[in-house]
Formats: C-alpha cells, structure tokens, sequence
C-alpha cells in the first residue's frame, strides 16, 4: 500500500508520511486518512480475494450519478485493492445524533434515500434473491444460537424456526424493488455542510424490498428511539415517497408491517454477524450491541400472531418472560 501511495503521490500532492488509521470496518477493508497539499484524502485498502474494489467503484457511480453524496474515487488499483477517495471526515451521524439534531439529520437521510430508489433501473444491480435473504438469516441459527448461545436446535426447533423464516421472507420479496444500499445507518452517514449526509459503504448495493435501507436507518442497531418518533419519521418518508412515485403501498399500516418484517430478517442476520464478528474474527465490540438488536427482534415477533411460535422460541433461548401487547 506504501509503495501504491508513493507512486500516485506526485499526482494528488501527497505527504506519503502522514498515512494513519482513519476507522475500523466489520470487513477485512481497511481505511487510512493521508494530508494532501490543503486538504486530507481517504486510502481503502481492500484485500484480495477476501474483498472487491470494482462494486464499491461502481455503486458510487451510480449514486453519485443520481445526485447524492458519495466519496470521489481519485485513483484505483482494483488489482491489489486500493482506492483513493475523497474525504469526508469524521463526524458520523451516530457521534452527532440527540433528541434535537435527529429531525433535521434524519429528514436528509430519508430525503437522499428517495433519491437513490427514484434511479432505480433494470440490471445496475444483482437481485436480493431469495438464496441470499435465506442465507442471510440462518446466520443466526449458525452463529448466533450455535456459537454464541451454545445451542444446539431440536429439529423440532428447526421446523418452527423455517416456517418463521419462510413467511419473512415470502413478506420480503413481496414488496416493490428498488436500489438498496443495505447498510444505510448512522455508522456509515456523514454529516457534511453541503449535501448532507455524505454515503459510506454502499459496496453490497443491490436491487431489492423498498424497505430495507429505510429499517436500516430508523431501527438502527447502534442508537435507540421511541417507537412514536420511528413512526413519524417513517410516515414522513412514506409521504416522499409518494410523492416522488415511488411504489410504496398507499396504506400506511401495510408499509408499516412490510417495513417490520423486513427489519426481522436484517436484525436476525446481525445478530449472527455481531456473533461472527466476535467468535471467529475476534472483534467483540460488537457484543455490546447485541441487546439493542435482541429488543428489535422481539419487538415483532411479539406484534404478530403469525411470528408467535418463533416469538416462543426465542423467548425461551433468552430466558424471557412473555408480555402481553398488542398483535396485528
């Protein structure tokens, strides 16, 4: 990476002395800030064959294409793995966000994602398949339960948990498709003076359920909010949405279920990936987090008589009372 830097250094006015860590990554990427003649630039180093440079160079020739804001590659060597980006700083939406910045911070987010789904076409992105949703969620039988948990299912456990699985995600697939970002959350926002939120991380970009990336952002597995103020945010996304044409249901509470049920599936996935993270990459900060995801989870599977017996199931895994609440 050293020698790539030197060789591109003359080109850009690089001070190849001043390379640093600039953040982690729940990958195996890298990321390193370097002062440039008045400014800073971002080094990603993505190492092959664990990582591919080329989804991340065109996802954000896509979005930017579209009109939002997503880090300039400057240089690329997708042979070894390394880009050079446009720096967008420090200051993430998780390390601003409070009760009095969220409205204002929340309300470009959802506004940026209404412009990502509105450039939605045909072949600019793979399918979220129903391989990939299924695969997606028996991480959390595998890591979660199994190498977490130490628990070993009954078939009978496993039969409850396919049948669950299955209605999430005939759920899922039923919905419109569009662009989805699939990590769209206050870790990979930036708050920048003009163009708010600057985009990170969009290299898993692909076409699928209309609600993901809005879950990703409003049941955050990082920071918690009141359900009253998910649902206002939500349902002023709703009203862009529309009128921006997008294919979101014309009944609120039927998006808001889809919007639900699709937060079961990516909130089961992370808990197998916190898990993963932990057990087999070493990286247990993820562990503290955990809990937040947990609550999302039950949070559904208590709301609807169709979730019941994996609502059940779960419950007893966490040792868990069951409350009573309302169920749709």
């Amino acid at each position: 990476m050293n020698r790539w830097i030197d060789s591109i250094a003359p080109r850009f006015d690089l001070d190849p002395l001043t390379v640093a860590p600039a953040s982690n990554d729940a990958s195996f990427r890298r990321y390193f800030r370097i002062r440039a003649a008045d400014s800073s630039c971002i080094v990603m180093d993505a190492p092959p064959p664990q990582e591919d440079c080329r989804p991340f160079v065109h996802a954000a020739q896509v979005f930017g294409e579209a009109g939002v804001s997503v880090p300039r590659v400057l240089a690329a060597d997708l042979e070894q793995g390394f880009l050079l980006l446009e720096d967008f700083g420090s200051i993430t939406y998780l390390s601003l966000l409070d009760a009095q910045s969220a409205p204002a911070l929340y309300r470009d987010a959802t506004a940026a994602l209404v412009v990502i789904q509105k450039a939605t076409g045909p072949g600019v992105f793979p399918d979220y398949t129903r391989a990939l949703l299924d695969r997606e969620l028996m991480l959390f039988p595998e890591w979660y339960l199994g190498r977490h948990k130490g628990l070993a299912l009954s078939s009978e456990q496993m039969q409850v948990m396919q049948t669950a699985f299955r209605l999430v995600v005939d759920s899922n697939l039923a919905q419109p498709a569009v662009f989805v970002h699939r990590d769209y959350h206050s870790r990979n926002l930036m708050v920048l003076p003009t163009g708010n939120p600057g985009i990170l991380d969009f290299q898993d970009a692909v076409c699928g359920p209309i609600t993901y990336d809005l879950v990703s952002l409003l049941r955050d597995a990082y920071i918690r909010w009141e359900e009253e103020r998910i649902l206002d945010w939500a349902i002023r996304y709703w009203e862009a949405a529309r009128a921006a044409g997008l294919p979101v249901d014309r009944d609120f509470s039927a998006f808001y279920r889809d919007f639900e049920w699709m937060g079961l599936q990516r909130h089961l996935k992370v808990l197998g990936i916190f898990a993963r993270l932990s057990h087999r990459d070493g990286k247990d900060d993820y562990l503290k987090d955990m809990p937040l995801v947990l609550d999302h989870v039950l949070q559904v599977l208590r709301r609807y008589v169709d979730l019941a017996p994996l609502a059940r199931l779960v419950l007893d895994v966490e040792q868990q009372r069951p409350t009573t609440g309302y169920s749709f």
